[in-house]
């Protein structure tokens, strides 16, 4: 994948986070920035602290130590735990948006399409009906879902078709910064290369920052610029996506490449 142009000024910056739920679970001393248009891959083996990471960027669990950077829209440079709990929330529904493996941890299933991606909206101040209404609709278009099932609940659509649906909610408020666990898990073959296609031509027609938990190194490959690879709560290496895969320095990661091209 071709690099975006980096600008000099991080969109995020993670110095020194950690939070430990026991010995080597959790994250501990993650270091990283993330720039304007990049998408950055974490990677490692389940219990590598992948999670808890995303956790620590998207406002859901606070880091025992360590600083989380953001630089707004407006120009300030937050802490992100550092600001009171509103402020913190009104940043992750306006700036940031966070895309969850399983749809229905990101959707409420018993109201419209329309309605999720409308929620969203109001959250972030639009109260105009006709207009919320036509953004859905817009959205629902934009990710291939038909505007006409705009008022269809997501329980009456598939498995591919709640993920997108998803990706409308998150992407409505424009947010700079978007989060993804997993994004294509759990969803068959077909339906993963559809959700990736989608995802690659939003990223680039928006130029927004993405950083993706995946155990997928195809899909790393397809979609990040840059990876870090974690064992053990730690990151053991990072660098560009395809220097990483194809000539991999530390053991644990020739482990893990070796594991994904062996039969």
């Amino acid at each position: 994948m071709k690099m975006p142009v980096v600008e000099t000024q991080p969109l995020l910056t993670v110095n020194n986070v950690q939070k430990l739920y026991a010995i080597n679970r959790g994250c501990q001393d993650v270091n990283f920035s993330l720039y304007p248009g990049e998408v950055l891959g974490i990677v490692g083996e389940s219990g590598s602290g992948k999670s808890t990471l995303l956790n620590c960027l998207s406002g859901q669990a606070a880091p025992n130590s360590g600083d989380i950077i953001y630089h707004t829209r407006a120009g300030e440079d937050l802490n992100i735990y550092d600001i009171n709990e509103a402020k913190r929330r009104l940043l992750m529904r306006s700036e940031f948006g966070i895309v969850k493996q399983h749809p229905r941890d990101g959707l409420r299933m018993r109201v419209s399409a329309g309605a999720n991606i409308g929620e969203r909206l109001m959250a972030v101040g639009d109260r105009h009906y006709g207009h919320i209404r036509d953004v859905a609709s817009n959205w629902l278009e934009q990710v291939e879902i038909d505007a006409e099932r705009v008022d269809h609940l997501p329980s009456e659509f598939s498995g591919g078709m709640q993920q997108r649906l998803q990706i409308a909610r998150v992407l409505a408020t424009h947010p700079r910064l978007v989060l993804m666990d997993e994004p294509t898990g759990g969803l068959d073959v077909s339906v993963q290369a559809k959700i990736l296609d989608l995802i690659r031509t939003l990223v680039a027609d928006l130029n927004l920052s993405v950083i993706m938990v995946t155990h997928d190194l195809a899909v790393a490959r397809l979609l990040c610029h840059r990876l870090i690879v974690m064992q053990k709560s730690r990151v053991v290496e990072s660098g560009l996506t395809d220097q990483i895969l194809d000539d991999p320095q530390h053991a644990y990661t020739q482990l893990l490449v070796s594991s994904v091209l062996t039969p």
